[in-house]
């Protein structure tokens, strides 16, 4: 559990600097996820909602700029989902409604709702065209994770209805349908952590093919070389979210720097 409770730590803490910023003036962390400020000088941008910004036909400023190109850089070599997993609130949400399924022993409709997971990419192609149409930053303005934020440090108001129907989504409807499936924000990071240097590894010598790993991983199809071979994980699909590794019983599975030369 010490990556799970890693997770929610620094998950929990984000937004609590945040809140400190808003509420008490402690301006370590200020902003929201779109666009903030680190510690009053090293600006952070969402480089999604930059290229929104981008083909709605807004002037883009050096600031945010340089704050996407540092996101940019930092979730390229750590794993480009690793937002998803250690920082989006959704994260919390969605973890929820599939603990409360495994519980409660529901099952969810999926086998009759086909979804393909390139649905994200889609929605992400789309929410850039509908940027350069509308002249607006069309996936912020309805994105689940922004409502989110928002309403965790300024007050939630009728966005927790957003929220709860994600909820209700992945708990009867699609299992990590939101995060796996749908949002564009994962898709966008996925293509950015392709060539990350974090990587899962697996040892195929210790493997007892259990697959304990997949039954709990977001991402199943990432855990491609379970009980074929030795090597780490390709797609930037990953959320590094260490799931797998938690429940590895064999220790056939951990985080290992990617080897480009071999």
């Amino acid at each position: 559990m010490r990556y799970l409770i890693s997770r929610r730590i620094t998950q929990v803490g984000i937004i609590a600097l945040y809140i400190l910023a808003h509420v008490y003036g402690v301006k370590m962390l200020e902003g929201n996820l779109s666009s903030s400020v680190l510690f009053g000088s090293i600006p952070l941008s969402d480089p999604f909602a930059m290229m929104q910004m981008f083909f709605a036909g807004s002037i883009i400023t050096m600031d945010v700029f340089i704050g996407a190109l540092i996101i940019t850089i930092f979730y390229g070599l750590l794993g480009g989902r690793m937002f998803c997993s250690w920082v989006c609130p959704m994260n919390i949400v969605t973890d929820a409604a599939n603990l409360l399924r495994r519980k409660l022993g529901i099952s969810a409709i999926q086998k009759r709702v086909y979804m393909s997971r390139n649905i994200r990419y889609w929605i992400l192609g789309l929410s850039l065209v509908l940027s350069f149409l509308m002249g607006l930053t069309a996936f912020e303005l309805v994105s689940p994770i922004s409502i989110l934020h928002r309403g965790l440090v300024f007050g939630m108001g009728f966005g927790f209805a957003v929220v709860l129907i994600i909820f209700f989504f992945d708990l009867l409807v699609h299992e990590n349908g939101w995060c796996g499936y749908v949002c564009p924000l994962g898709g966008f990071y996925s293509l950015i952590g392709r060539y990350s240097l974090l990587r899962v590894e697996h040892d195929a010598e210790k493997c007892t093919e259990c697959m304990e790993c997949k039954v709990v991983c977001p991402e199943k199809e990432v855990l491609f070389m379970i009980g074929k071979s030795s090597e780490m994980v390709k797609m930037g699909a990953c959320t590094n979210c260490a799931r797998c590794i938690e429940v590895c019983e064999d220790d056939a599975l951990n985080f290992s720097i990617r080897n480009y030369i071999k």
